[in-house]
């Protein structure tokens, strides 16, 4: 009985949720894949807040690149934004890592960091995403992602403090007020 206990448990572990160990206690853990090639290292932004922002080049939304250029170069020596594409809704991201880049570049001449193109729900949820989603390993909240352009604010000591609804427009009052 014991052994079926055991193996029962390891099965349960091997196929189960991350355990907390799995996951980085701070986002100063993560590395990603930058889109260009190359990686981001969130340690490097210790001090300063991180604006996360999942997005996509063919959603209603996508104006939104240009605020959030603006928001960057405003506010660029306490803050930096990260952009992170994905395709999880209705395929409004459906381009590669090459052709979102030139994207950006070419409609918005984003100069914030971007990260290459992940999932931000369900079953390939990326890392990251499942650290801004949980509160067990944020401490902050649970959240959801609603739709392409939510935005997740971290502090300058590496603590989620706000999550704001894709409608909420990157240059608004709100995430003004939280800077």
């Amino acid at each position: 009985m014991l052994f079926s206990f055991m193996f029962l448990f390891k099965l349960f572990s091997f196929f189960g949720a991350p355990s907390n160990a799995d996951v980085p206690k701070t986002i100063y853990e993560f590395k990603v894949p930058a889109l260009n090639g190359g990686e981001i290292d969130f340690a490097q932004y210790k001090g300063k807040k991180i604006l996360i922002v999942n997005t996509a080049s063919k959603c209603g939304y996508t104006p939104q690149y240009e605020g959030l250029e603006k928001l960057y170069e405003r506010y660029k020596d306490k803050l930096v934004i990260v952009g992170f594409p994905a395709n999880n809704f209705l395929f409004q991201e459906p381009g590669s890592n090459a052709e979102i880049a030139a994207f950006c570049k070419k409609n918005y001449g984003v100069s914030f960091p971007m990260a290459a193109k992940i999932s931000v729900k369900g079953k390939e949820m990326a890392p990251i995403y499942q650290w801004l989603t949980n509160k067990d390993y944020n401490g902050f909240q649970n959240s959801s992602v609603k739709w392409n352009f939510q935005k997740y604010l971290i502090d300058e000591k590496g603590n989620l403090i706000g999550v704001f609804a894709p409608g909420v427009e990157p240059l608004s009052e709100d995430i003004i007020n939280a800077l």
